[in-house]
């Protein structure tokens, strides 16, 4: 006891207990029951590509485990005992293969050209190494990694926790079944003899909805800590209990989870998220006590200090609203989660700059830049999942003007879908007002006639402002024969005959520019020859301001 004590008390580093080498066992189709229908041809295509070279090959892992619970995998891995080299020697007719990684190096067989294009991704089976024997860092990934870099070509690197940063060690396939995570994920399931390759129990957990660690789980959780998320994610994706034992130490070792860098955290939160069940990993993330603490942006979003705003109702409609999509087989983007997880932060801060004087999209591009560097850090500028978060904020206001100027432009934007089931959930929890998204929908769906009608409803009709004719007392003479000019003869119909339809901080002020000096313009156009005033001369008309500030905003 009291050397547990002391260890703890001085971080010495546990000792890393060795997993048992499992016993192969092949399971044929009368037990695992896979419909090979469900199996994708390309990974049929690499499996026997690969046996035909010679070598061993399977699908493997999580696409396994999907196939024996009756799911249609998203993604197929395959293993084999070739090297990384000779995969991407196999590979050169009728597809691509690369390369990649240097903590785990793999192949991306790449099947296709553009947005359809399928990876099938390809590792070597890799050994089951003892950390002991493995090169060791001072720190961790984040603050060791020229330590890491240094190392060259050393195949097996650990830090000072015991956390794999290199695993590039070639071993037997029994090896690298005890190296993976969980049982019902070191399955290997041969498509062509349709058997599968069993070395822990996977099969009979699977169908038991267990999830259980293989070996020690405090070790496997020192090795990579982000197993914990994992397991919070498998479980609530396939409604897997726990296995208690590989449960118990999750709320200790979670401290671990700080010294993973934070892209890879924020990763791992996104697929927790889009696994069709996030309403449900919230609810496994909080049995577990990981709903703080763990990620920084779903802290906010769950935030029951700030539950007033009401942040956590609207962050929850949008989880749902995740999930039935996913269910629907349709397509859901992660800007969207996190653009409704940090929407109250932008709001608040929105309304706070209008409240100081600020216009409406010089106010909310402040806000929103404020909330990315408050709340993701670098992560803000991870390039196309920043541009679209702040798009979908920049259309709300645009869609609550519901301006029939702008109308045509707004339907044209790529992000306009996301931004109009943006401003939907708003209206479901209150925010805005709920016709608004409907009124959208209907001028989205409609012909060209109909959408015509729509806007032309929307338009009031022009009333020209009658124009106080100018004092007779002039400042300079006439010159003889030439006509009395008139206010209308040289005034822009912009300045004369102005729309009744809303207009923005900068057209107002021109409004008011043009007014306040109608004597002074007078004399200035009256000297120039006819023609050449510009309807810019007098401020810009009501709608094209709209126009020029939204691009820009």
């Amino acid at each position: 006891m009291i050397k547990k004590f002391i260890d703890r008390l001085f971080a010495k580093k546990p000792k890393v207990d060795a997993v048992v080498p499992g016993v192969r066992v092949e399971v044929g189709k009368e037990v695992h029951g896979i419909d090979a229908t469900l199996v994708d041809e390309r990974a049929v295509k690499v499996v026997t590509t690969l046996a035909e070279a010679g070598f061993e090959a399977y699908i493997v892992g999580g696409a396994v485990r999907d196939l024996i619970v009756g799911l249609r995998p998203k993604d197929f891995d395959v293993a084999t005992n070739a090297t990384p080299e000779e995969v991407k020697g196999l590979f050169r007719r009728g597809c691509r293969a690369f390369i990649i990684g240097r903590r785990f190096r793999i192949v991306h067989v790449v099947f296709g050209h553009g947005p359809r294009a399928e990876v099938i991704e390809v590792s070597t089976f890799r050994a089951m190494l003892d950390a002991a024997t493995a090169d060791q860092v001072t720190g961790n990934e984040k603050t060791s990694r020229r330590e890491l870099a240094d190392r060259g070509q050393s195949s097996h690197v650990v830090d000072a926790e015991g956390r794999v940063l290199r695993d590039n060690v070639w071993g037997p396939q029994v090896d690298d079944a005890a190296r993976r995570d969980f049982t019902v994920n070191a399955m290997y399931y041969d498509p062509v003899k349709e058997i599968v390759v069993d070395y822990h129990g996977g099969i009979q957990d699977a169908k038991k909805k267990l999830l259980r660690m293989i070996g020690d789980p405090v070790a496997r959780y020192r090795e990579d800590p982000v197993r914990i998320i994992r397991a919070v994610r498998f479980a609530a994706k396939l409604g897997f209990e726990i296995e208690a034992h590989s449960r118990a130490p999750i709320k200790e070792m979670a401290a671990l989870l700080d010294n993973v860098p934070q892209s890879r955290t924020f990763d791992e939160m996104i697929k927790l998220l889009q696994t069709g069940h996030a309403l449900a990993s919230i609810v496994e993330l909080k049995k577990l006590g990981l709903h703080r603490g763990v990620f920084p942006v779903l802290d906010v979003a769950l935030d029951e200090a700030q539950a007033h705003d009401g942040r956590e109702k609207f962050v929850r409609a949008a989880l749902a609203d995740t999930d039935a999509r996913v269910e629907a087989g349709k397509p859901v983007a992660p800007s969207f989660m996190l653009a409704a997880m940090l929407w109250h932060d932008v709001l608040e801060g929105w309304t706070k700059r209008q409240a100081d004087g600020t216009s409406t999209f010089p106010a909310l591009q402040d806000a929103i830049d404020a909330a990315f560097d408050a709340r993701i850090g670098d992560i803000s500028g991870r390039g196309k999942l920043a541009v679209d978060m702040r798009e979908i904020w920049m259309l709300q206001p645009r869609l609550e003007r519901r301006s029939p100027s702008s109308a045509a432009t707004l339907l044209e934007q790529p992000r306009f879908r996301a931004g109009l089931d943006f401003l939907r959930l708003r209206g479901e929890v209150g925010e805005a007002d709920a016709t608004l998204a409907a009124w959208w929908e209907q001028v989205y769906a409609a012909s060209d006639d109909e959408r015509h009608r729509l806007l032309d409803a929307l338009r009031e009709p022009r009333v020209p402002r009658r124009v106080k004719k100018a004092s007779p007392a002039r400042s300079e003479p006439v010159v003889a024969g030439e006509p009395e000019p008139s206010m209308g003869a040289h005034t822009p119909a912009g300045a004369t005959e102005r729309a009744e339809t809303e207009s923005d901080d900068d057209s107002a002020e021109g409004t008011a520019d043009a007014a306040g000096a109608p004597a002074r313009k007078r004399r200035r156009r009256r000297r120039k020859p006819a023609g050449s005033g510009g309807a810019g001369e007098s401020g810009t008309p009501s709608g094209e301001g709209h126009g020029s500030g939204d691009a820009g905003a």
